[in-house]
């Protein structure tokens, strides 16, 4: 089953001018690619798990904001790398 990308992820993704799409491997949520050449640039975001904007929709942002701090407590050597596959994921459903 493909991953559910919400306006949240879309919205982040333009800001940082990449596009994303559904995984078509089902270890991953996402596939990103680079906004400007279209070019592939890796997959991201584990499947098993829910992200910022399901948490949201699912059960409120009070209890989202909590999993996000928490979230970026578990990767923050992942998350202080700007521009790494890490931080972009954390941008991305973070």
């Amino acid at each position: 089953m493909l991953y559910n990308i919400l306006p949240y992820t879309f919205k982040k993704a333009k800001k940082l001018n990449l596009l994303v799409y559904p995984s078509d491997n089902p270890n991953y949520k996402l596939e990103i690619y680079n906004g400007t050449t279209g070019e592939f640039l890796f997959y991201g975001g584990d499947p098993r798990y829910e992200d910022y904007p399901h948490y949201i929709k699912s059960h409120g942002k009070l209890y989202a904001n909590e999993r996000r701090r928490l979230y970026r407590i578990r990767h923050a050597k992942e998350v202080e790398d700007i521009g790494s596959r890490g931080w972009v994921i954390a941008e991305l459903l973070w």
